[in-house]
């Protein structure tokens, strides 16, 4: 019992970044923490926090532990709810994560079934375009790119390719002329990410190798939905997923250009801290989701 409490003092140390801090959230002395800090590095033999007088930071060793009782507490929180839940309907609260564009245009018009399927479950999704801390925000799950998420504590289930191309309005081709090579789009207003500058270099991959092409325009914008909407109106070309564009280049208001050269290099991923799936709720998502997005994603069957 004393190791959870040393255990559940030192995390919030650290998520706190400070003694005083934890304290507070804790709702107690700054001195009790500080002493069950120093019991729990007497015991385990190293020292887990570099201390100065104005912060705290961790030792490598520090970092280990704090790794370690993350998932320990995780995984005792999942043995509660599941063991608890036997027997019962999917009910709580679902706190998810999704990067804001995937959510509004992929994810959020599929949950119907879910939701009507778990009547007594809440679903609170979160749309947001920066990578989240999983564990201490206090999400259940997270949908990221692959790329994004640096978490080894975090088992990630792959639900998707994200397949980008090139695409431009039909006004703008007429305008500009269509780009016969990679090497012409040095030549044109290509729309670009200010808040990831490494998708801006634009990769090709063909008999004669792999080569990258950095691009430059005269808009930029921090999110795809911006690109996208910029691309519609005839601004200029962009690389966007295939999920987002699908429909208009069916209808005519997107061209695919350079459609020989196609980004598969990232995916989509469910991820969830270990021992997390033991939850029914989480369970009960990560399958819909799985079941969702394979063998065939919602945009490919809607071709």
């Amino acid at each position: 019992m004393e190791q959870l409490t040393e255990m559940q003092v030192f995390i919030r140390a650290v998520e706190e970044q400070g003694f005083s801090a934890a304290a507070r959230a804790l709702d107690l002395t700054p001195s009790a923490v500080s002493k069950l800090i120093r019991r729990l590095e007497d015991r385990l033999g190293v020292r887990l926090f570099n201390r100065t007088t104005r912060r705290i930071s961790l030792t490598d060793a520090g970092r280990r532990y704090y790794q370690h009782c993350r998932r320990i507490l995780a995984d005792i929180a999942a043995a509660e709810e599941e063991v608890s839940a036997l027997g019962k309907a999917v009910s709580g609260r679902l706190r998810v994560a999704v990067m804001s564009t995937f959510g509004r245009v992929v994810v959020v018009p599929q949950l119907r079934p879910f939701l009507e399927r778990h009547p007594k479950l809440t679903l609170e999704l979160e749309l947001t375009d920066r990578p989240p801390d999983v564990v201490k925000e206090g999400l259940d799950l997270a949908i990221q790119l692959n790329e994004q998420v640096e978490d080894p504590s975090l088992v990630a289930r792959r639900l998707a390719v994200n397949e980008r191309i090139i695409c431009a309005s039909p006004d703008y081709l007429d305008r500009r002329g269509v780009p016969e090579s990679p090497e012409e789009l040095r030549h044109h207003n290509c729309l670009t990410l200010h808040s990831m500058s490494r998708l801006n270099d634009w990769e090709f991959e063909d008999a004669s190798g792999r080569r990258t092409v950095r691009v430059r325009g005269s808009f930029h914008a921090n999110t795809a939905d911006a690109l996208y909407q910029a691309a519609l109106a005839g601004i200029g070309l962009a690389r966007l997923s295939i999920w987002l564009v699908a429909d208009d280049i069916r209808a005519g208001r997107l061209c695919r250009v350079l459609p020989e050269y196609t980004h598969t290099d990232s995916a989509y991923s469910v991820f969830y801290p270990q021992g997390r799936y033991q939850s029914p709720k989480v369970r009960a998502f990560v399958d819909f989701l799985v079941e969702l997005f394979t063998p065939v994603p919602p945009w490919e069957r809607a071709a």
